[in-house]
């Protein structure tokens, strides 16, 4: 296997997407990562990524645990078309009734991480605000609607900062208590790419590891951690600056090469050697710097009612749109 992995480098950038981790490790390499399985199809202006990472050594490479990790692109998302709303809740619903359990008999847990006092990672609570819950309701509800109905629970449990408890401290207590089926945890993601800010969804069956995209890594809220499965839901809400200068400094290459020797030799230059020399001048100056677009205060609520929507959708497959709204 070692042999299979010569021609990769381990991933050394922060960045939550699997699909980049695999792209970033791949670097210039012509072939597949050993132990990885990619799966692409474009349908209605979304491109749907399936990224199966299936061995050890990819785990490591990666940085990434092992599991089935799907991402929706939609980069023109920041246009905030109906239609295009539309059709991405329709693609996420589909993704997410292959994950969640069939029978309505099984409770979920969903757990909207975050700080609802920063915008850019306000997603969780956001989306948890648009959930039916319904775990209280089996007894008050009319009996054609009780049996149609999945127990659903929902948390926005705040962050260390705001309650001085660790997140997951407080997840695994209400695990404990409530002994849910199944956790779905939703959260801010950290990108590299600029064309993913508020333009990609990733879903992924191996939950989530909050701060690791900003190398901030926390324990992750998992199945073993928590002691059920745990699907994760996250959005690019920000990006590195370091990308915005990697991202310059090739535009540049590009259009002035001819002109200057300087941007030649940048232009002859492989994109995994620009950015191992950008990260080597600027990356102690900006590494830690994230940038949101301006317009995130609507932005967020737009992919909060779609996430909400799409998981309306899934965990109550059998009620009508009419009745969970």
């Amino acid at each position: 296997m070692e042999e299979d992995n010569k021609g990769f480098q381990p991933i050394h950038v922060f960045t939550d997407m699997a699909i980049e981790a695999r792209d970033i490790v791949r670097g210039d390499a012509r072939r597949e990562i050993p132990g990885v399985r990619v799966r692409e199809n474009k349908s209605e202006g979304i491109v749907v990524t399936e990224v199966e990472i299936l061995e050890e050594s990819a785990e490591k490479l990666m940085d990434k645990p092992r599991g089935h990790y799907v991402t929706l692109d939609v980069p023109s998302f920041k246009d905030r078309d109906p239609d295009l709303k539309s059709k991405l809740v329709e693609h996420l619903t589909t993704e997410l009734k292959a994950l969640v359990p069939q029978s309505l008999t099984d409770s979920i847990l969903v757990v909207g991480l975050g700080n609802w006092n920063a915008t850019p990672d306000a997603l969780g609570p956001r989306v948890v605000e648009r959930l039916l819950v319904t775990r209280h309701l089996g007894s008050v509800v009319a009996e054609d609607i009780r049996h149609r109905m999945r127990s659903v629970a929902a948390v926005a449990p705040g962050v260390l900062g705001t309650t001085g408890i660790e997140t997951l401290d407080i997840i695994r207590g209400i695990v404990k208590e409530s002994r849910p089926d199944l956790v779905i945890a939703i959260d801010a993601l950290a990108a590299r790419n600029l064309d993913r800010l508020l333009g990609s969804v990733q879903i992924a069956d191996t939950g989530i590891h909050p701060g690791s995209g900003v190398g901030n890594r926390r324990e992750g809220l998992t199945r073993e951690s928590v002691g059920v499965p745990v699907i994760a839901i996250g959005v690019c809400t920000v990006v590195q600056s370091i990308s915005i200068a990697q991202e310059a400094v090739h535009l540049l290459a590009q259009q002035l090469a001819d002109d200057m020797t300087f941007y030649d030799i940048l232009k002859e230059m492989a994109p995994s050697e620009q950015r191992g020399l950008i990260d080597e001048v600027l990356g102690s100056r900006f590494s830690e710097l994230m940038v949101t677009p301006k317009e995130i205060d609507v932005l967020i609520d737009d992919m909060a009612d779609v996430l909400g929507e799409a998981l309306n959708r899934s965990l109550q497959p059998a009620l009508e749109k009419n009745e969970w709204r």
